[in-house]
């Protein structure tokens, strides 16, 4: 009586039966994948029939016969599954759209902005009604984030374009025998100290710091920054008035070659332009004056490095002295002197010049 078809016969090479055993060795192999394995090693005996190993595997014998022809026409990779279509789409492209205009166009009643549980109820009043996973994904994949807002503030300086066509231009292309220097203050920093020990990083657990902290004081940063060399010139002061902004460009004088031309770019701090600080620059000819456009301190590389110093070293640190404080900066600045890393500045100032003529054609074409 027949059996069905005769079953392929198959050789395995050593190399294939290495291969083979490799991934049944391997923890990542899948179960499906390494039942198919072992009925192509099984089949590989002398003698074996379909229905044998069906049996010794506990498997059907069709089961069998699929995998034993699969392996014999493309080996190794026939046991692998194709990839599949997937489920048809639910969602369609009228629906996206449709999300993506209510997004963009509404506001929901009684909030700011959008979530995409909103937004899921929203949708559910029409025949295109939504999941909140369903609106998560739409909302990824056209780059839309309700939930956040970005502030921004447009100089109103009438020489804004020389003032970034001149301060970007000693990043870019820095005068020959002179020194450029990005100099500002970060006022007011606080020596604080937690009013309890904070529980340290474990696995699967952020540091947690207590909210309540106890004051010891402020300080100011006054911190000057090569351009070229990444290295730093800082001093901390009790206070920030222009008597110590004198002193802080007396620093620099005594810290620079006394045979380069000095170029400090500053922001429009009233401190900055003072007549005890003009009268001090008279006695420094080689110090040339270059400020940014008001509300425009971005463009001062000096602010970079004092975001890093933030981050770094005073967000989280503890603090029960300005002594302290000012120990913890000053080591700061070393260690940036000890390995300088400097801020390359690659956009041109046309190039920031249009990407702000762009941003006022969006206000100006908006209903706001």
């Amino acid at each position: 009586m027949s059996r069905g078809p005769k079953a392929v016969a198959l050789d395995l090479s050593q190399q294939a039966q290495g291969e083979i055993q490799r991934l049944l060795r391997r923890h990542g192999t899948g179960q499906a994948l390494v039942s198919r394995l072992r009925i192509i090693l099984a089949c590989a005996e002398p003698g074996a029939t379909n229905l044998g190993v069906a049996t010794a595997l506990g498997v059907s014998r069709q089961t069998v016969a699929l995998w034993r022809s699969r392996f014999a026409a493309h080996r190794l990779p026939g046991l692998v599954d194709a990839p599949r279509s997937g489920a048809p789409r639910s969602i369609g492209d009228e629906a996206v759209e449709r999300l993506v205009a209510l997004t963009l166009e509404e506001a929901p009643a009684n909030a700011t902005h959008w979530s995409t549980r909103a937004m899921a109820r929203r949708t559910g009043m029409s025949q295109t009604g939504m999941s909140q996973s369903a609106v998560s994904r739409i909302w990824r994949a056209f780059g839309l984030r309700p939930h956040q807002a970005d502030t921004f503030k447009l100089s109103a300086d009438p020489a804004f374009v020389e003032k970034v066509r001149d301060v970007v231009g000693l990043s870019l292309a820095p005068p020959d025998r002179a020194l450029v220097l990005c100099v500002d203050e970060k006022p007011q920093i606080q020596a604080v100290q937690g009013t309890a020990a904070a529980f340290p990083l474990r696995p699967g657990q952020a540091e947690r710091v207590t909210h309540d902290y106890r004051p010891h004081g402020t300080l100011d940063l006054f911190a000057a920054l090569d351009v070229k060399a990444g290295t730093v010139i800082g001093s901390c002061k009790p206070r920030h008035r222009s008597v110590e902004f004198r002193a802080f460009l007396e620093q620099v004088e005594s810290s620079v070659a006394r045979d380069l031309e000095v170029h400090l770019v500053l922001d429009n701090l009233k401190t900055h332009k003072t007549t005890l600080v003009h009268d001090g620059l008279v006695q420094h000819p080689r110090f040339h004056l270059h400020f940014t456009p008001t509300s425009a301190s971005w463009l001062n590389l000096v602010e970079c490095w004092f975001s890093v110093l933030s981050r770094r070293r005073l967000e989280r640190g503890a603090f029960s002295s300005t002594e302290g404080l000012e120990a913890a900066i000053r080591d700061y600045i070393a260690e940036t002197n000890a390995h300088p890393k400097p801020f390359v500045w690659t956009k041109s100032a046309d190039a920031i010049l249009a990407s702000v003529g762009r941003f006022c054609t969006q206000i100006s074409n908006s209903d706001q």
